[in-house]
């Protein structure tokens, strides 16, 4: 198994991570086997959210009594200094640790700098010792490379799988090129993706390392296969990658939100995942009556075409949002998901 440094953090795992999103859907005695099993099998490198509801609790429960035997990033959303003081001291607690790797601004619409307070906030916990890393994640391809151009953060998470376009190639690229850690989020594009060997076989070939959602053992086991069994990029996986992007490129919704605002109000960048995201995360968040209402509110599209005007993956978000809410009305009259 290929080892990756993320740049100027020093920190060196096997390009083989566990995203514990989806762990949220367990029980908490399930999390914790599932983490400790892929701790036994290699994976060293966890990565959790204050926003991922108990994740972190799970995560803490796991490697009580081995904190220095695992490397674990978490996130914030705050972007007020009350905000990320009472963010990090939950996650402190809820992980059972008094230092957190690599801590990361979650989703940011923006690059924050040194004159913003969030920032500072940041530099701050990292001169105290309460964050080793300072990260960032971001889901808009423009905000990103600001974030690697401002030099400010030491590693990067973002979107990243065979169904990468050119810029999002060139971006893994610049991190490398500016010492900055890439973490590779969505890596199966949000479930899109079924072929773990092609999946991970793409990674191999760049400086990126791939935190994989898992929540179950039949998931996990995939993974650490490749830890016995090493993937490397071959002709035969080179045109199936090739072939399933012909098919899904216009499948994938990475949730950036250049589409909004909607001229009669969808939440787009939502809806138009949906079918990844009441999968990946737990349902019944994404069955509430506002989720309906909101996906009741595809039927109102006109077809305008304003939000693919704006979409920088060039997705034909009409026929997108359909696909969807035919799926969301089957899972309401039943389909098991």
């Amino acid at each position: 198994m290929r080892s990756i440094t993320l740049g100027k953090t020093g920190i060196t795992v096997p390009q083989n991570a566990f995203g514990a999103l989806p762990i949220q859907r367990v029980s908490t005695e399930e999390a914790v086997s599932l983490l400790r099993n892929a701790y036994d099998g290699g994976m060293r490198f966890f990565d959790t959210a204050r926003a991922y509801s108990d994740s972190e609790e799970k995560v803490g429960k796991a490697f009580e009594g081995m904190r220095d035997k695992v490397f674990i990033s978490s996130k914030t959303q705050a972007t007020t200094r009350e905000k990320f003081e009472e963010d990090l001291y939950t996650t402190l607690k809820n992980l059972k640790t008094d230092y957190i790797d690599i801590y990361q601004l979650h989703c940011v619409a923006r690059c924050y700098n040194e004159e913003d307070d969030i920032y500072k906030c940041l530099v701050e916990a990292k001169k105290q010792g309460r964050i080793r890393h300072i990260g960032i994640t971001a889901h808009k391809i423009g905000v990103a490379e600001d974030i690697v151009k401002s030099g400010l953060y030491e590693t990067l998470q973002f979107p990243f799988s065979y169904l990468a376009s050119d810029r999002d190639i060139e971006l893994v690229k610049s991190c490398k090129e500016h010492d900055m850690g890439f973490i590779a989020m969505k890596g199966l594009s949000g479930g899109l993706l079924t072929d773990s060997k092609a999946c991970m076989a793409f990674m191999s070939q760049f400086d990126a390392l791939p935190i994989w959602g898992i929540q179950r053992q039949s998931e996990l086991d995939e993974w650490l296969g490749f830890f016995k069994d090493e993937i490397t990029m071959t002709d035969e996986i080179r045109a199936f990658i090739e072939n399933d992007r012909k098919e899904l490129l216009g499948e994938f919704c990475r949730g950036c939100g250049y589409c909004m605002p909607c001229t009669v109000d969808i939440t787009i960048n939502q809806c138009a995942r949906m079918s990844q995201m009441i999968r990946r995360a737990p349902s019944q968040n994404w069955l509430t009556e506002f989720w309906q209402q909101e996906m009741m509110k595809i039927e109102n599209c006109v077809e305008c075409g304003l939000c693919m005007t704006r979409c920088p993956y060039e997705l034909n978000i009409p026929e997108l949002l359909k696909k969807n809410l035919k799926d969301y009305k089957e899972i309401l009259d039943g389909k098991p998901v």
